[in-house]
């Protein structure tokens, strides 16, 4: 329902009742509820006649409050119009944070309509805006199934992306792959009824500085003939996460017009089973020309990237960054919460990390140890794409991506899990962004 006039949530800190300048009778009333500023609760406060006034919402205490806290609000109210009040902190978190915590993934069941923010005083609008903007591209891809979103579904989507924006895009398709010298991006898609392709898009000046993103666009992974257990098997429709996440901070990029040549590289494919699947022991020569055995067919991704980091490092771009879904070693070491930061740059890293901590959208660095490198180790090919044992999973991964980049400056690999298995601040349950803000902040720092 629409008001004449946005209902008011006034946010209150733990401890902060006496404070937040409530009417006697509103925080008489929160005293009689039990309310104290409790992080993420939310009390309706009553008017005359049983009329609703507002809301008084806890913002909890400052040394564990997240910075999109007011999402938690969002997410438990009423579609309407309101207005933030009281000590919310940065204005932009803040509606950021609401805009995030109100996303609906409403594609397969009745439409709910929107809630609406009167932005705060001192908010960016245009950046609240295209931060949500690129979270909720992110979110609904992740959140479509495999059904509606094959690989020729997740090509349409990248192209009407790429019209949107105006990008150049370019589509390696199928057996093209294989003249155009894509051999591991090829092998692991041919074997679904759906083609595998790597998608090329280009943005911006050639004479500005080049910064390329590569997303891992696995639409769907059973495994392969090394099969996942159903219960492994439930998410795999996010396997293309690292690719929605992607897009989302392209277009972020794009929104802010920062001045860089973006490039854009996805590789699509279905991790399928059939007669024509690739197999455990078999030797996939590369782009990069390094022959590599194939350990497990469960770890897929790393492949079709390293093809598609190869190509983007032909061009030596000043800085080179994907994001991919990669494994399952990051969320024991790290929980889904924090996605793994791997770069050949350290103060890249700290300033990832830094800007990361300061949007709600955590990454931590790990190393690229390169004593790890001996797990990788092959008898009969260059390398083989899985460690010989149960150690070091996320960082074996990294090690083994760093070897299709020669020519970048810098190279940042983040293995998200873009999945919130709980919701949180800013953060519904299901399919979610992760590093979009992270990096965004650090590239319009760069490039603006």
């Amino acid at each position: 329902m629409t008001r004449t006039q946005p209902q008011t949530i006034t946010c209150i800190a733990e401890g902060e009742l006496d404070a937040a300048g409530l009417s006697p009778a509103h925080a008489a009333w929160a005293r009689a509820n039990g309310f104290t500023g409790q992080r993420g609760r939310l009390l309706p406060l009553p008017g005359g006649q049983g009329e609703l006034t507002g809301y008084a919402f806890g913002l909890g205490a400052q040394a564990n409050r997240p910075k999109l806290v007011t999402g938690l609000a969002a997410s438990a109210l009423e579609p309407g119009d309101y207005r933030l009040a009281g000590k919310f902190g940065d204005p932009t978190l803040a509606a950021l944070g609401f805009r995030l915590g109100a996303y609906r993934f409403d594609r397969y069941r009745k439409h709910r309509d929107p809630l609406s923010l009167a932005l705060p005083e001192g908010a960016d609008a245009a950046e609240v805006e295209r931060l949500a903007e690129a979270a909720f591209l992110a979110r609904d891809l992740v959140n479509t199934p495999a059904n509606d979103l094959g690989p020729e579904a997740f090509e349409h989507e990248i192209r009407a992306f790429a019209n949107r924006h105006k990008m150049r895009a370019k589509v390696f398709l199928g057996d093209e792959l294989l003249s155009q010298n894509f051999p591991m991006i090829h092998a692991v898609g041919r074997a679904s009824s759906e083609a595998p392709r790597l998608v090329d898009l280009t943005w911006g000046k050639e004479s500005d500085p080049k910064v390329t993103l590569v997303g891992k666009g696995v639409t769907f992974d059973t495994g392969g003939l090394d099969i996942k257990p159903s219960s492994s098997m439930l998410l795999m429709k996010k396997d293309m996460g690292g690719a929605a996440n992607v897009l989302g901070l392209a277009h972020a990029i794009m929104s802010a017009k920062l001045k860089m040549r973006l490039r854009v590289l996805i590789p699509i494919v279905e991790n399928a089973i059939s007669g024509s699947a690739f197999r455990p022991g078999d030797i996939l020569p590369s782009r990069s020309g390094q022959t590599v055995e194939i350990g497990n067919t469960d770890a897929e991704g790393r492949l079709i990237l390293g093809d598609a980091l190869t190509y983007g490092d032909e061009e030596s771009p000043e800085l080179m960054l994907d994001m991919a879904t990669l494994t399952g070693a990051a969320r024991t070491a790290l929980g889904p919460e924090l996605p793994p930061l791997y770069s050949t740059d350290d103060d890249l890293a700290r300033a990832l990390m830094a800007a990361g901590l300061g949007s709600d959208d955590p990454l931590w660095h790990m190393p690229l140890w390169a004593p790890y490198e001996s797990m990788l180790n092959s008898r009969i090919a260059d390398v083989n794409h899985v460690s010989s044992g149960a150690f070091a999973g996320s960082i074996t991964a990294a090690l083994f991506l760093q070897r299709f980049v020669r020519n970048a400056a810098a190279w940042v690999h983040l293995d998200i899990f873009a999945w919130a298995p709980e919701a949180r601040a800013g953060r519904p349950y299901g399919g979610t962004d992760q590093g979009i803000r992270s990096v965004y902040n650090v590239l319009k720092q760069r490039y603006s």
